[in-house]
């Protein structure tokens, strides 16, 4: 059993940096992908950015060059440093993780972006 707690979200102005955390209770061992969605109001949960165990990265074509996925497998923490961020970034934003074939999601964490 696998629990992901998100923290971190806040208000912030266009043009500036926040970065989220990801907690995941127990080990982070095995868990592959860790990763960020997000889910804008009225719209679909989007992927925003993933993180394998051996380094591969992905990111959503939206926030590449402006958000950095990274993961702390000692303090089995997946983070997201978010710059740059535009009024579009405004969403709620979960943890994801993929554990022997099952998706584990936080609770997301609202990040607001000013005009």
């Amino acid at each position: 059993q696998v629990q992901l707690v998100e923290s971190g979200g806040g208000l912030v102005q266009a043009g500036g940096s926040l970065r989220i955390s990801c907690v995941a209770s127990g080990s982070m061992f095995g868990i592959n992908p860790m990763g960020w969605y997000r889910q804008a109001p009225g719209k679909q949960r989007e992927l925003v950015a993933s993180i394998t165990t051996g380094g591969s990265i992905r990111y959503a074509d939206s926030v590449k060059g402006r958000f950095t996925i990274s993961r702390d497998n000692v303090k089995n923490t997946v983070y997201l440093q978010m710059n740059s961020l535009k009024p579009d970034d405004t969403a709620v934003y979960y943890c994801n993780g993929l554990l022997n074939g099952r998706a584990y999601w936080g609770k997301g964490t609202l990040v607001t972006v000013s005009s």
